[in-house]
């Protein structure tokens, strides 16, 4: 029991506080803990009903005695695993199952509509000409990574062509470029080409500024 009670502590440090947000990911590392304990089972499986005709009668109130103890710890996981403002709004749910249901029914709701928010940010995101294009790019992926969260999967070649698309107008002609690749660019080399580029265009923009600076300086220097 010890050693349980230790893994129990070690394994719910490493779960984020649920607070009404990315349910989906949050329930499936609940689940993973919970399976881990040997208790996730209450959350499927019905408590054994009590039946004095029995001839293993004691063999079933030891299973149902089990089957409680387990889902009074799974329920208590649950709810320690949640803020303290949800905790106090779940906390009168009198099984796991029921308290899994009931955070469910409202939760899957609410990433469904988190994922149209999330699709409409991904097809309103323009690059714009005063921001660094990797700072937007990594923006981008932040993006990228809600997706994930939601198991929402987009081809990577879709997507490498939906970034170009994004770049902005200063970047036609480099876009253009990239759109008349024979070869199907994947994502990290999309992020190294907007690199190399964003260097080569500060770096001209420097050696730009040089070359008016020299100009002015000789004109000073004639017109004296």
């Amino acid at each position: 029991m010890a050693a349980t009670l230790c893994e129990m502590a070690t394994n719910f440090q490493k779960l984020d506080c649920f607070d009404g947000g990315n349910f989906i990911r949050w329930q499936r590392k609940m689940h993973i803990f919970l399976t881990t304990l040997n208790i996730g089972y209450v959350l499927t499986d019905a408590r054994p009903e009590e039946n004095e005709n029995e001839t293993l009668q004691d063999t079933r109130k030891r299973k149902r005695k089990k089957w409680e103890n387990n889902d009074y710890v799974c329920r208590g996981c649950i709810l320690n695993g949640m803020s303290d403002s949800l905790f106090d709004t779940y906390v009168h749910e009198s099984t796991a199952k029921e308290l899994w249901d009931k955070l469910e029914a409202r939760y899957m709701n609410e990433d469904a509509t988190s994922k149209k928010f999330l699709v409409t940010r991904w097809n309103n995101y323009k690059m714009i000409d005063n921001k660094s294009v990797m700072e937007q790019f990594r923006e981008i992926e932040k993006l990228l990574n809600s997706f994930k969260q939601y198991d929402m999967k987009m081809d990577e070649s879709i997507v490498v062509s939906s970034i170009i698309d994004k770049l902005s107008h200063a970047w036609k002609d480099f876009k253009r470029t990239l759109k008349h690749k024979k070869e199907d660019i994947s994502l990290e080399n999309l992020a190294n080409s907007l690199r190399l580029e964003e260097q080569n265009r500060v770096e001209n923009e420097k050696e730009l500024k040089v070359q008016v600076s020299d100009v002015h300086v000789l004109e000073e220097g004639t017109s004296s």
